[in-house]
């Protein structure tokens, strides 16, 4: 499994390429923004950590770049925790954050956990329509009137899992258990940055949802078309 680790603290980039090599890890480093986008297309990591606060490149502009190619797991580690920070880090394509200092497990578990969710699938002749989208859960495609439409792994994971239960309540624990995995805690708000997103991709009205709902205060529901 290849991490590309990249943050501008040498002394940091060095503990933990150390502790993820000795994990197994194949470990590539960057210290600055544009190493590490230059690193992300030569080496074609499983998984990115990296800092916001990078010289050249800053942390933002190097995942908004990735993700006009790829779709790799990105998990953001920061010394920033102002929500706004988180919020950004997460429309520009983050998959998770985790904010310095942090306890080592929690690291590795978010790491397995965004990893793990890549693991292909068996293919299935499983295709959802809704609107004008089209979600094939076999080959992970998703299109919008036609047209291709880029996911995170994050992204993904949450709207495989309503749509596979279509009509049905999905709780948050549900979905915070399905896509983080059930060894630690995420915070619930980042299922609402991340429905938000789905719905500026997927809705015709984002701001008035048809197909992924909300339950107030219990969770989520995908309700199709009536003919779906």
């Amino acid at each position: 499994m290849k991490v590309l680790l990249a943050d501008d603290d040498p002394q940091m980039v060095r503990a933990l390429a150390i502790t993820l090599r000795a994990r197994g890890y194949d470990v590539s480093t960057a210290l600055d923004g544009a190493d590490a986008l230059a690193r992300a297309g030569d080496a074609h990591p499983d998984i990115i950590v990296l800092d916001l606060g990078m010289p050249g490149l800053t942390g933002i502009e190097v995942i908004t770049a990735v993700r006009g190619w790829s779709t790799v797991p990105i998990l953001v580690i920061s010394g920033r925790t102002e929500s706004w920070d988180k919020v950004e880090a997460l429309d520009a394509g983050a998959d998770d954050y985790i904010t310095k200092p942090f306890v080592i497990d929690e690291l590795l578990a978010r790491v397995r956990a965004l990893t793990r969710r890549t693991t292909p699938a068996p293919a299935e002749a499983s295709v959802v329509r809704f609107g004008d989208a089209e979600v094939d859960l076999g080959s992970r495609l998703v299109t919008r009137a036609g047209k291709p439409v880029r996911l995170t792994p994050t992204e993904w994971r949450i709207l495989e899992t309503l749509l596979r239960h279509p009509r049905s309540l999905v709780t948050r624990e549900t979905l915070l258990t399905a896509v983080w995995g059930p060894t630690f805690q995420t915070d619930p708000s980042y299922l609402r940055l991340y429905l938000s997103q789905l719905r500026k991709k997927l809705e015709p009205l984002p701001a008035e949802p048809r197909y992924l709902l909300t339950e107030a205060g219990m969770g989520y529901r995908f309700v199709p078309d009536e003919d779906g």
